[in-house]
């Protein structure tokens, strides 16, 4: 076990460092980097927003440059008519004054030590914005595996006991058409139905809580937070219950037709005790094991635009900010704590199958 959680963990530094990398590549044939916003601000000054917001950074731009990257190469046109220095001390403040590789060596040299320095239009340190905005993409995403987990498994134990019925049939309809539904589009079926779009002002359309949530009971603030909770974590689950339930179902099946099952049944035990006693327990191994892989597909997939959908100040929403702004500090930053994240959460999952699951060698993998 240790020498296969020593291997995966040093597999982990090539995975980053790849994904870090192709990103960057990917960023170099971008259009529209952030001196170039910058100047077409200046020459639109009624657009808003980043060129206002330069000065938030001072001095702190050159670091945040060095350490994100972005786009090299040819500037802007709306450069034209501007002061070659002041173009050029832009580009001096965003790092840009160096090569890329430089830069992006510069970049993996500080997020290894998860220096991710500051953003360029907030002013602000990126860790500090990104450890405000967590806990709510955390919260979404633990809610909606918690629901879709207590759905899923009942209907697909359901399932399997009536398998081939009109139960069975029904209900994979009804799952499969919630899985085809984008969530994003159903996000916004709930707001036109229940948050005040064209029907009835039953739940709030933005924000987890209301403005007077300090002021509340403790009960009242759990109850101002479910009630503020409830579309987007509803939104978010209408496309998690197939992976579970067809999992948890023919997890069943396939222990149900196993000898042992059919031994239990001939010696007179219960079908619920042969069912809850025996099956379940081999059963979930896998849907067990898959609980921390679930969250983090939740977290990830499903934030960005259901945050965007209901204003709520998660990773996802920052992330889509950053990228609008070109605030690649950000951007970068972002996606390097999705990877390591990521990374990590299969390599939980690995290790609580083992743990659930004592017939699971490591040791034998990768000779």
């Amino acid at each position: 076990m240790a020498a296969y959680l020593a291997r995966r963990l040093l597999f982990m530094l090539p995975t980053i460092f790849g994904i870090m990398l192709v990103s960057f590549v990917v960023v170099q044939f971008a259009p529209g980097g952030p001196v170039e916003r910058v100047l077409e601000q200046l020459r639109n000054p009624n657009s808003g927003g980043a060129a206002g917001r330069i000065g938030g950074g001072g001095g702190d731009l050159a670091g945040g440059a060095a350490r994100a990257g972005g786009q090299a190469g040819s500037l802007y046109r709306g450069s034209e008519g501007l002061d070659p220095k002041f173009v050029a001390e832009l580009n001096r403040q965003f790092g840009y004054d160096k090569p890329a590789p430089q830069r992006f060596w510069m970049m993996i040299r500080d997020y290894s030590t998860f220096n991710f320095g500051k953003s360029w239009f907030a002013g602000r340190p990126v860790i500090d914005l990104i450890r405000e905005r967590l806990p709510v993409s955390i919260s979404l995403g633990l809610w909606m595996t918690l629901l879709s987990y207590a759905v899923s498994i009942p209907l697909g134990i359901a399932k399997a006991v009536r398998d081939g019925s009109r139960f069975d049939a029904w209900t994979s309809a009804i799952v499969i058409v919630g899985y085809a539904i984008p969530s994003f589009l159903f996000a916004l079926f709930l707001v036109l139905l229940f948050a005040g779009g064209s029907f009835f002002q039953v739940f709030p359309l933005r924000g987890l809580t209301s403005d007077d949530f300090a002021k509340l009971s403790p009960l009242g603030k759990v109850l101002d937070y479910a009630w503020h909770v409830t579309l987007p974590v509803i939104a978010m689950s209408i496309g998690a219950f197939a992976t579970t339930t067809f999992l948890t179902k023919n997890s069943f099946l396939e222990e149900i037709r196993k000898t042992y099952v059919q031994t239990a049944r001939m010696k007179g035990l219960p079908e619920r005790r042969v069912l809850y006693g025996h099956v379940f327990r081999n059963a979930m191994l896998v849907v067990i094991a898959g609980f921390p892989a679930a969250f983090v597909g939740a977290f990830f997939e499903g934030a960005l635009l259901i945050e965007n959908v209901f204003s709520l100040d998660g990773l996802g929403y920052l992330s889509y900010q950053s990228i609008m702004n070109r605030d690649y500090p950000v951007v970068f930053a972002s996606l390097f704590v999705f990877a390591l994240v990521g990374l990590a959460v299969n390599l939980l999952s690995d290790l609580i199958y083992a743990w659930i699951d004592p017939r699971i060698d490591f040791a034998t993998r990768g000779r």
